[in-house]
């Protein structure tokens, strides 16, 4: 899985392989505990299953790592690098999905005026309100996330410029807003106020849908060739402005422009370049090639092509050529 990587990229895969590993266990650690001690809050069902969704990016990044270092073929000149953004899409799709179900089922419970009951269990031989269990349980799962794998897989991620692995991170560590949320919750019921337990629920599943609407438009925007972006999506990235400088610095070259879009971890570049003389000679555009891969290892396709007039659309370097 790390064939052709860097070694600094390489180590960072494989350290992002071992926290979803324990992402997954830890959750599904998390998943059976919270089981346990759900009793009729809305709050607390609708955290439980947003933690059964939250599996969802690391499964998709077990699945389309299996894909990505398949070589092309005819049937797929490009290779199948962008399988880690169709795991992101499906993952986004799913959360959007179940979100949208989640809050329409807290809102009608609310109109109704259902009043949520927490019942007592015996532990120890002791009587405990349910409602303490549920809030020290919330309390203590929200480590995982917040204090270990979601900072972690944050530092891997612009490693590796890997979308999937910083939306799943970017979710993990605003996890203790859902559980701050299940528990208000649930201490609402505790005093009375039966409507902050809906409420909370709510709150957790618009919390869902905007994570599924904000990783489905990120992984739209890649499938459809937008122009290369940071692994956060914030920005034009950076690489650009790099290939730019090192044609400004080529002679031989009038004036050029790129197109690079992004595959899933890796970048395909069209180099447009308008040649001094009006003739690119093969050993030049072999040059170019050659330097852009050198260049960053995220560079996986170039391909050149020659023009007398550069299209508008293209992205054009306003440096000027300096002798």
């Amino acid at each position: 899985m790390t064939d052709g990587l860097p070694e600094e990229q390489a180590t960072a895969l494989r350290r992002a392989i071992r926290w979803q590993i324990f992402t997954v266990c830890y959750t599904a650690v998390t998943i059976s505990v919270v089981a346990f001690v759900l009793g009729s809050s809305q709050a607390m069902k609708t955290a439980w299953i947003e933690d059964m969704l939250s599996l969802l990016p690391q499964l998709s990044f077990f699945i389309a790592l299996i894909f990505v270092n398949r070589k092309p073929t005819r049937k797929r000149p490009y290779g199948l690098h962008r399988a880690m953004s169709v795991g992101h899409l499906v993952a986004g799709i799913a959360l959007l999905a179940v979100g949208s179900s989640l809050a329409i089922e807290s809102a009608t419970g609310l109109f109704k005026t259902e009043h949520p009951t927490i019942g007592t269990v015996n532990l120890f031989g002791h009587t405990l309100w349910l409602g303490w269990l549920m809030v020290v349980v919330m309390a203590i799962v929200v480590v995982g996330p917040v204090f270990l794998y979601g900072p972690a897989k944050a530092k891997l991620a612009p490693v590796l410029h890997n979308k999937l692995l910083y939306a799943d991170a970017d979710m993990a560590k605003a996890d203790w807003q859902t559980n701050v949320a299940s528990i208000v919750g649930v201490l609402g019921v505790g005093i009375g106020w039966w409507w902050l337990d809906g409420l909370a629920a709510v709150f957790i599943s618009l919390g869902i849908i905007w994570d599924g609407a904000r990783n489905t438009k990120a992984a739209v925007s890649d499938l459809m060739d937008q122009r290369a972006r940071t692994f956060d999506d914030k920005k034009r990235h950076p690489l650009l402005d790099e290939i730019h400088h090192y044609l400004s610095t080529l002679e031989w070259v009038s004036e050029s422009g790129i197109r690079m879009r992004d595959e899933g971890q890796v970048f395909h570049v069209e180099v447009f370049i308008v040649p001094r003389g009006g003739v690119l000679v093969a050993d030049r555009a072999e040059e170019v090639t050659s330097a852009l891969h050198d260049l960053d290892w995220k560079i996986q396709d170039v391909a050149i092509a020659v023009t007398t007039k550069l299209p508008d659309h293209l992205d054009i370097s306003i440096e000027p050529f300096m002798t």
